[in-house]
Order: structure tokens, then sequence, then C-alpha cells
């Protein structure tokens, strides 16, 4: 059986209506694909709280978590992973890529023009969408 991986990741806006995408690093798992920043939840660990250390920890910046915007689970080769997407707003520091090859902003119908990592799929499609 594969192991069930929790993780979460922010869907942060701008005041431009802009959404920060991140590129995957090459020596990261599903590399130079594009996801939401984010990471595992710990045990023990709520969502929101995770997603705030995470982005503190790949990103240098503080966030304010809103609402939980999409629940996906997606099978990998190796691995299975639950990927809950929250809706989030920067409150302190700019973003700075500390563990991805880049960040950048793109406005939601210019989404669809980045490969992504396959579990934030339905995210983006939801994000175009709305």
């Amino acid at each position: 059986m594969k192991k069930l991986v929790k993780v979460v990741a922010a869907i942060i806006e701008n005041d431009n209506d802009e959404i920060l995408c991140a590129l995957r690093s090459p020596n990261m798992a599903i590399p130079n694909m594009w996801e939401f920043p984010g990471g595992k939840v710990e045990q023990g660990e709520d969502l929101y709280s995770a997603l705030k250390r995470e982005i503190s920890e790949e990103l240098g910046c503080l966030i304010e978590t809103k609402i939980l915007f999409n629940d996906h689970t997606h099978e990998y080769e190796n691995f299975t992973i639950n990927l809950i997407t929250i809706k989030s707003k920067i409150i302190d520091r700019n973003p700075i890529p500390k563990e991805h090859s880049k960040l950048i902003w793109l406005k939601r119908e210019n989404l669809s023009s980045l490969i992504w990592a396959p579990a934030d799929i339905p995210a983006v499609e939801q994000l175009i969408n709305e």
C-alpha cells in the first residue's frame, strides 16, 4: 500500500488579483513543475497552523489563513497525496523562494499556461472557473 501524505498549500492572492505560483526545484520530488506553496502536515498539527509554519519556512513571510478552498487526493507512482488548499493572504514580509526555483504572480486566466504538478490541477481549475 502506498504511503498517504497529507499536505497543505496556500492560494495566496495579492491586491492585483494575482495568485502566487511556485516552481519546484530540480532536486525536489516532482521536479520543475508549478505548485501552490506549502508542505506536509506534522502529527498533531491542525491544517492552518501547518500552512503558516510551512509558508514561513519556505517563503520567509507570514500569512493569514482564510478559507479551505479545495481538498483533493492524487495517486502518484510511489505515494498518494491528500492536498488541501487554503486561501491565504500575506500579512508580513515579501515571499522569497528558499526551496523553490522561482516564484511568480499570475492572473487566474493565465494559470493554465504553466505546467502544474498533477495534485495541484483540481485547485488550479477551480480557481480559473471561480
